[in-house]
């Protein structure tokens, strides 16, 4: 398989994997279970045999940008990388969903949240953790920030 055939493979069962998230109201049990542990599992497994059969095929390093750079321009280190993004990610969007749901916070504000972070991380983290702290301090959204 190439890395672009793997990449395809990758990102359709990231885009699964959050589409089950999204359903998480209406199937708790089987999300914790598959985006929570299954998927990211996969994607870490997948991460670790990228890397372990790459790392040596490149010059980089993460010692500066340029070493990144060139690390990264390893397409099978590359594809390692956002592999990385793909679980992580995932592991985010999980435990958004569950905080939600153990904070009783409406999935109306969640489901942004989801949608953000898995096209942008930690935007998305970003944005609940501004809505939770929100809620939790019993401010309402529409109260002006200060």
């Amino acid at each position: 398989m190439t890395a672009d055939q793997t990449f395809d493979v990758l990102n359709l069962a990231a885009m699964a994997a959050w589409v089950l998230l999204a359903l998480s109201p209406w199937l708790p049990r089987v999300t914790t279970t598959v985006t929570g542990k299954v998927v990211p599992a996969f994607f870490a497994a997948v991460y670790v045999v990228l890397v372990a059969a790459n790392l040596g095929a490149s010059e980089g390093s993460f010692s500066s940008l340029a070493g990144v750079a060139s690390l990264f321009s390893e397409r099978w280190i590359l594809l390692a990388g956002w592999t990385h993004y793909l679980a992580f990610d995932l592991l985010v969007g999980n435990w958004e969903m569950r905080d939600g749901m153990t904070r009783g916070i409406p999935y109306a504000l969640v489901l942004p949240c989801l949608v953000l972070t898995f096209l942008f991380g930690p935007a998305g983290w970003l944005l609940y953790a501004i809505i939770r702290r929100l809620r939790s301090s019993g401010a309402s959204l529409n109260d002006p920030v200060t």
